[in-house]
């Protein structure tokens, strides 16, 4: 079934260029928003708005993705311009060498820090041409959180008189699919605005009080090696406006860092320093 909110959002991104953090000869970094798919996929074949498409369109010239967030996700996405490169790249995000740091808003109060250790059952998706081993072990599976602020709002949605959310940083150490929503229902605490892993109940006041129609996780920050000079990048990515309305409402905005709410700099270029281009 297609997410009406999700193709609306599509419609609208595709109206608009795409917000570049980080750019030189060899990659390409952006702010994905919330709703919009990485490449065209068989889980939605009539949605021909993609960033793939997007992005090569907007630079003129072919961008391979390196790695991949949900559709509802928003944040950080890179991309190689040079194909050469895309093996190193993508490497380094299969092989763990990319740090990811991600900021979502979950129900209830999770401790204040720890590490969730499930493995998690491989997903196949209805039209993957690759047969399903129902036999298969499930994959390790590694987040580790920290809860940043927490709200308890005087509003019954369930068996209780009032609701608690909370502001969470999560760091995974896996690449599994899903990893995040799936490991956050795991431990009690659902992503708000999680159509699939979340609770309705929840999704449904965000949507009335705040007029929040997205998934709350966002990728605020990555960390890797370039790959073709080798030098340390930091890519941040402030958070969407619709998700910065939600903190702000919930009066956390402190609680954020200043380089995950706002940008400095549209652009970095190759001879740029990280912290000045990206705030």
């Amino acid at each position: 079934m297609i997410d009406a909110n999700n193709a609306a959002q599509a419609t609208v991104i595709a109206e608009l260029p795409l917000p570049i953090i980080y750019r030189d000869d060899a990659i390409v970094a952006i702010a994905k928003p919330s709703g919009l798919l990485v490449h065209r996929t068989t889980l939605d074949p009539r949605e021909h708005v993609n960033a793939v498409r997007l992005l090569r369109d907007q630079l003129g010239r072919y961008v391979y993705p390196a790695h991949r967030l949900d559709r509802g996700t928003s944040g950080v996405l890179v991309f190689a311009l040079d194909p050469a490169l895309l093996p190193k790249l993508t490497t380094a995000f299969e092989t763990r060498e990319v740090e990811k740091t991600y900021v979502c808003v979950v129900r209830g109060w999770p401790d204040a820090s720890g590490t969730i250790d499930a493995p998690l059952e491989r997903i196949v998706d209805p039209y993957d041409a690759r047969p399903a081993n129902p036999d298969a072990p499930a994959q390790s599976a590694v987040t580790e959180f920290r809860t940043l602020a927490t709200v308890e709002l005087p509003i019954r949605v369930d068996r209780y008189a009032t609701s608690r959310y909370a502001l969470v940083e999560l760091r995974p150490h896996t690449g599994r699919r899903h990893q995040l929503r799936r490991h956050l229902r795991h431990a009690g605490h659902p992503i708000v605005g999680d159509t699939t892993y979340g609770q309705g109940r929840h999704n449904r006041l965000f949507r009335e009080r705040y007029g929040c129609h997205r998934l709350l996780l966002a990728a605020v920050e990555l960390r890797l090696a370039h790959p073709g000079t080798g030098a340390a990048l930091t890519l941040r990515a402030p958070l969407a406006e619709d998700f910065r309305h939600v903190v702000e409402a919930l009066g956390w905005s402190a609680a954020i860092p200043r380089d995950w709410l706002e940008a400095t700099s549209p652009v970095a270029r190759a001879g740029d320093s990280t912290r000045d281009a990206l705030g």
